[in-house]
């Protein structure tokens, strides 16, 4: 069964919408699963320095395309410039070390993967005496993406995109611009829907692909590694999702997949297992109602699973994406006279609630806050 439905970039150029992720992914596990996707059909690739296995990726490549199985223009490759690299003097050799390991001469779309920068040692993110991430707040968005548009110019990808970025921080972008973003990657599914992000890159013409669209089960494991207690929510196992899988006689996935697809979105659910690459791809033979569509958007709960806690103190950073949310909401309120503002550890903003009050008490304003006691001492 063939993939015929694509998302058309700013710059004409077609990306299948649905695609591979291979997060997560070890060498061996992904060679085997990548040689049997392009098998199955797919024909999206995604993936990134941080995963590590972009030469893995690489090898099975040159072995297809080796092969004469495929061609260079039927593939769509998607990389990223990872966050020690988000400085204007890294991108250029970033991206080319890239390219070496997929062994190919050019990709279609590269990303810049978060909006944040941190630092390296021996090969790794940079941690300090207490374990945290050492960042670098010298993050300049727009040197950064006239890099990137240099790139482009240079024949070394097709597109240029943006991942896990904020609308106020894409909005700067594209103020700032001679390439417009073609694409913006972000978590999404039926309990992070981000509707207002998308009706904005919707109405600025910049397509989106949705991470993440079953939950992620490996974040899990990564904040046990940091000490993170936190349940994250089981998408496979919501009633609602498992009912419409069996009136089609689809998979809880197939029905999570198909509803993004359904929603104009593209995404890249990861998968090595052999039955369950086939089940992932084995979505373009029905479609939901609209009835159906609306059900699943109710379930928004807002409920980011991938927040990047697994990067301890990397909420320092003054371009951090996600908690800044927060700040961008609370703006016009205080503009129109709203001065009591409640939170609580648990609401994991209060860094972005810090940033607006020091701004607003600036100017002389009386604002009341109210936070709490935690019920656990994981905070301290």
């Amino acid at each position: 069964m063939a993939n015929d439905m694509f998302l058309i970039f700013n710059n004409g150029l077609r990306m299948p919408t649905l695609g591979i992720g291979t997060w997560q992914a070890p060498d061996d596990e992904i060679e085997f699963a990548l040689d049997l996707a392009l098998e199955i059909g797919y024909r999206h690739i995604d993936t990134a320095p941080v995963y590590r296995n972009e030469k893995a990726i690489g090898r099975v490549l040159k072995k297809w395309l080796a092969s004469g199985k495929i061609k260079r223009e039927e593939l769509f490759i998607t990389t990223k410039l990872p966050p020690p690299a988000n400085n204007p003097a890294y991108v250029e050799p970033t991206i080319k070390n890239s390219l070496a390991d997929l062994q190919l001469d050019y990709v279609d779309l590269y990303l810049i993967h978060v909006p944040f920068g941190v630092f390296m040692e021996n090969d790794d993110f940079k941690r300090d005496a207490n374990g945290l991430l050492e960042i670098d707040p010298s993050t300049d968005h727009i040197a950064i993406w006239k890099k990137m548009e240099h790139l482009v110019a240079l024949g070394l990808t097709k597109s240029i995109g943006l991942s896990n970025f904020n609308q106020e921080q894409i909005r700067r972008i594209l103020n700032n611009c001679t390439i417009r973003p073609a694409n913006l990657q972000i978590e999404h599914h039926i309990y992070l829907q981000q509707p207002n992000l998308i009706k904005f890159c919707e109405t600025e013409g910049v397509t989106i692909t949705a991470y993440a669209p079953l939950g992620s089960r490996g974040v899990a494991s990564l904040n046990k590694m940091v000490g993170v207690e936190r349940d994250l929510p089981d998408l496979l196992d919501v009633p609602l999702v498992k009912e419409i899988a069996k009136n089609y006689g689809k998979t809880p996935a197939q029905v999570l997949i198909r509803w993004i697809l359904d929603c104009g979105l593209a995404t890249i659910p990861k998968s090595t297992n052999r039955e369950r690459l086939r089940q992932n791809f084995n979505v373009f033979d029905f479609a939901l109602t609209a009835e159906e569509i609306k059900k699943l958007k109710s379930l928004d709960a807002n409920i980011r699973i991938c927040d990047f806690k697994f990067f301890p103190g990397v909420e320092r950073h003054p371009e951090f994406p996600f908690d800044r949310e927060i700040e961008f909401a609370l703006d016009q309120p205080l503009k129109i006279g709203y001065r009591h503002i409640d939170t609580a550890p648990d609401c994991r903003n209060k860094i972005a609630i810090g940033h607006l009050l020091k701004k607003e008490l600036a100017s002389q304003k009386k604002i009341a806050i109210a936070t709490k006691l935690p019920p656990t001492d994981r905070y301290y």
